[in-house]
């Protein structure tokens, strides 16, 4: 963020204001921060991210402070950043979210600093040291945020300094070679210097997330160029054993590329390929996407004829999206009550839902298979949820005429679990076709104490 002449002036009257403010007088804020931090109280996992949302409510106040006060931010997030160093061990962040707020913190801090006028040199050396010194990895891959928070001046500071780094590190192990050039790449990235960019990927080895960032570089000014680094990147993904994040990047950016082009054939003839290869709602999207409108309806039944091959939960999830319902209760039919609960509910779920209208019988195939699927694997916090399905099962069942099924059905879980007691004493009233009730939640036991309506108030 670039600062205004009055701004600087403001900022550097406030710096030599808060050398000579006593240092025993707090900022307000500060206490904020440390109600918020809640010293000495460990925070579990399952309460991380409402923890994390409570400092980003502070966090959001320093940041009002930015263009006023750019000074007071800058400290006010070093601070904060202390103080999330001292709590780091008093909590679970199996989430990551605790780690990404302090990431956050220091992209906040850079951003102040350049505000409020402080030296570039100083930010970068700082911000290399916290690198150095990481205990609690606030700085694990931050390269990548911080390169977008500097300036071009932050930019130029932070290239000399991790350009030193990299060189002191040529007889050091591997992985310091290699974090060094990972930060130089993002540098290089963010000032667009291909020049640099190329020579040190060359240098260190070209690897496909390297041709991805080239072509970024180039392709507004030069997109046959960076077709020509797309193509190199995906030949390098197809080199290794398992694919990378930056393979489906460089896929959709060579389509991108191609039209830009005018070579649109030849992005939908890729997309086609890609669908046959792995036929799914997406990868139908993707071909979509690409076909002029007069010719959907063709291609459309062209891709439901070619989807043979694909897995069950994909087909599924395909036929939803495109409602191919149809299609849908003849996969349903073809498919054996095994293969039916191998599918996640994510799938199977909305598929019975559409179906118990027009195919009843189905749809309780596919609500007897989520059952299976919770039971079988002894998954007692999901009973509840398995005795709705049987419920809506049993419904399916008996609309479809089917109640010689729904009774086999009786007769194989109660075979099968006759000693989850817990569970067969609520599944005997389903059976019976006594309306399964779910247990109240907390909340909803709590308003029924203290006697209050549904929708608020007493």
């Amino acid at each position: 963020m670039e600062q205004t002449g009055a701004v600087r002036i403001h900022n550097q009257t406030r710096a030599r204001q808060m050398k000579r403010m006593p240092r025993n007088k707090p900022d307000p804020i500060e206490r904020q921060m440390e109600l918020a931090l809640s010293p000495g109280v460990f925070v579990r996992d399952r309460a991380c991210c409402s923890f994390v949302s409570s400092l980003e409510e502070v966090a959001a106040r320093i940041d009002m402070l930015l263009r006023t006060d750019a000074v007071r931010a800058a400290g006010l997030y070093e601070t904060f950043l202390a103080g999330c160093q001292e709590k780091a061990e008093e909590l679970d962040d199996s989430s990551g979210s605790f780690g990404q707020f302090a990431k956050g913190l220091i992209c906040r801090w850079i951003k102040a600093r350049q505000v409020s006028g402080a030296d570039p040199n100083e930010t970068a050396a700082r911000l290399l040291g916290w690198m150095d010194d990481d205990p609690y990895a606030f700085c694990f891959q931050i390269e990548k945020d911080a390169a977008k928070a500097f300036n071009k001046g932050g930019l130029a500071a932070c290239e000399k300094l991790a350009g030193a780094r990299l060189e002191a590190a040529a007889t050091q192990p591997e992985y310091n070679r290699r974090r060094w050039s990972d930060v130089l790449r993002a540098i290089y990235l963010a000032q667009t210097n291909l020049i640099a960019y190329q020579a040190l990927a060359e240098m260190t080895g070209l690897t496909s997330q390297d041709c991805l960032a080239l072509a970024t570089i180039l392709v507004s000014r030069q997109p046959d160029r960076a077709l020509e680094w797309v193509v190199r990147g995906i030949d390098l993904e197809r080199q290794t054993a398992h694919g990378s994040a930056a393979g489906y990047h460089l896929v959709r950016l060579q389509r991108e590329l191609l039209i830009r082009l005018d070579r649109g054939d030849e992005a939908l003839e890729d997309a086609w390929a890609e669908y046959q290869k792995h036929p799914s709602k997406d990868s139908y999207g993707d071909v979509m996407h690409l076909v002029p409108k007069a010719q959907r309806a063709a291609w459309h039944e062209k891709a439901m004829n070619a989807v043979q091959g694909a897995d069950l939960h994909s087909m599924m999830e395909l036929f939803l999206a495109t409602r191919e319902m149809e299609r849908l209760a003849d996969l349903v039919r073809g498919a054996t009550d095994e293969q039916l609960e191998s599918v996640s509910h994510y799938a199977t779920e909305p598929a019975a839902t559409k179906l118990e209208k027009t195919h009843s019988g189905l749809a309780a195939r596919l609500w007897r298979a989520q059952r299976m699927r919770i039971v079988e694997a002894g998954k007692s916090k999901y009973y509840d949820a398995a005795l709705a399905n049987l419920e809506r099962a049993r419904g399916c069942y008996l609309r479809a005429g089917l109640a010689a099924e729904w009774e086999e059905t009786v007769r194989q879980v109660r075979a099968g679990h006759r000693r989850k007691i817990g569970f067969m004493s609520s599944f005997e009233a389903v059976a019976s076709g006594a309306r399964h009730s779910e247990q109240p939640s907390f909340l909803e036991r709590a308003k029924d104490r203290r006697n209050i309506r549904r929708r608020g108030g007493r």
